[in-house]
């Protein structure tokens, strides 16, 4: 109530039709005195850093601070931090954090407060405390590691199984990211031609937004699980304030529920953040991602080559076998053969000898029986009959031997030894007792 006399008193009103008429200058400056007067010390103040807002061309910037309360923005203000100021605060920072003073960031910091009759009121920050920046990071990730942990997800990516070649690969990154080309060198440059497929998905990779806009990519990826075998999240180096975003607990539980693996490499060695633990893999560094990757392929190749060398080995082994299998018996064939053709020769020469004598034998046997043969016929010969006193009887050139051959009256002819005579048939007279 004091404080309301106060600024009547500091007014200097004027009357306007009995109504009392105060100038907007004379209310901002009665504002400015009162605050001036009532904040005369420096505060402790907690609140994030939406925007930095640095410029370089006065080495100023003029942050916008807002506190949130169930993802709502509750309260909003803007700030000055001097040139000299920022560059003190600004080395602190490396020092202690291992990176510069950014956006993005839940702070504590020490300012006094002002109003100016132009631009308002603000926050002159003086100090900011980079111990209450780490404090805030291992915080959110406590609770985002308790709140996984209660749900069941936490180790949810890393029971899946891994493919046995990663050929199909989804990047999650930026183009110009360091950490990305570095990726890139080693999987296209490697001496063993292993071919790795890859899509890039662009993505924020650190800030606020690049929850949101990783988070976006994977639901991306998910419309499109038949293409991809694994994904990759990459990005370049940073201090532990730049990874803040890989603690939140939103994109934690994309990747751990995510259905098939998620690696990571995202460029830093210490305080590994929620997302990192929650993947399949977390790789130091891109280039380790890419050294994972290869070794899958090493994995199944080098076995395959060995196998390949066993089966050519077997192959050329049982070909020599087989091929000495073949000399022998070609070997045994030729000796074979020829201790068969000297016997065959010898067997044919015993043949041939045996015939010939067989068929002189036979020939003489034959020439004996031809000689019997000439002297049996001999002694039949009618011609050697007739001189033994016989004689044939012939009717119209046939021979006759038996009466009943002619009749009375018939002509024949008798040969003898000497000639033939003629006579003709007057009678017959069969032989009695036959």
């Amino acid at each position: 109530m004091n404080r309301v006399i106060i600024l009547y008193i500091w007014f200097m009103p004027e009357l306007l039709d009995n109504k009392t008429v105060f100038t907007l200058l004379e209310v901002s400056r009665s504002i400015q005195k009162t605050i001036a007067e009532r904040y005369k010390s420096l505060y402790w103040i907690k609140a994030e850093m939406n925007k930095l807002n640095h410029y370089s061309h006065s080495g100023h910037c003029y942050p916008e601070l807002l506190e949130k309360k169930d993802g709502k923005v509750v309260a909003e203000m803007r700030s000055i931090l001097w040139k000299m100021d920022y560059q003190r605060i600004n080395r602190q920072f490396i020092e202690i954090l291992g990176e510069p003073l950014r956006e993005g960031i839940t702070m504590l910091f020490q300012a006094g407060i002002s109003y100016d009759p132009l631009y308002g009121f603000s926050l002159k920050i003086v100090d900011i405390d980079p111990t209450f920046v780490l404090g805030e990071l291992e915080k959110e990730k406590r609770e985002s590691i308790k709140k996984l942990q209660e749900e069941g997800v936490f180790d949810a990516n890393k029971r899946l199984e891994f493919p046995l070649i990663p050929k199909r690969l989804a990047i999650i990154s930026v183009e110009t990211s360091k950490g990305l080309s570095d990726f890139f060198k080693i999987i296209n440059g490697n001496p063993w031609g292993y071919k790795i497929e890859y899509t890039l998905f662009p993505a924020l990779l650190q800030g606020d937004k690049s929850i949101s806009s990783i988070i976006k990519q994977l639901e991306v990826i998910a419309n499109k699980l038949e293409n991809f075998d694994a994904i990759a999240i990459i990005r370049g180096g940073g201090g532990d304030v730049g990874l803040s975003s890989y603690n939140n607990y939103f994109l934690s539980k994309a990747i751990a529920i995510f259905p098939i693996p998620v690696l990571t490499g995202i460029g830093h060695s210490t305080n590994e953040t929620v997302s990192e633990m929650v993947a399949y893999k977390n790789a130091i560094t891109p280039s380790e991602l890419a050294d994972f990757l290869l070794q899958k392929f090493h994995n199944f190749a080098i076995p395959l080559d060995q196998a390949e060398e066993r089966i050519v080995r077997a192959v050329r082994s049982t070909f020599d076998r087989e091929n000495q299998k073949l000399k022998n018996m070609l070997t045994a064939i030729s000796w074979n053969s020829k201790t068969l053709i000297l016997k065959d020769k010898s067997d044919l020469n015993s043949l041939q000898n045996h015939i010939i004598r067989h068929s002189r034998q036979k020939l003489k046997d034959q020439q004996i029986q031809l000689q019997n043969l000439e002297r049996l016929l001999g002694m039949v010969n009618p011609i050697h009959l007739i001189k033994r006193g016989f004689s044939i009887v012939r009717m119209n050139g046939k021979s006759i031997h038996k009466l009943e051959q002619v009749e009375v009256g018939n002509l024949l002819e008798i040969q003898l030894e000497d000639g033939t005579i003629i006579t003709q048939v007057t009678n017959k007279e069969p032989n009695h007792g036959e």
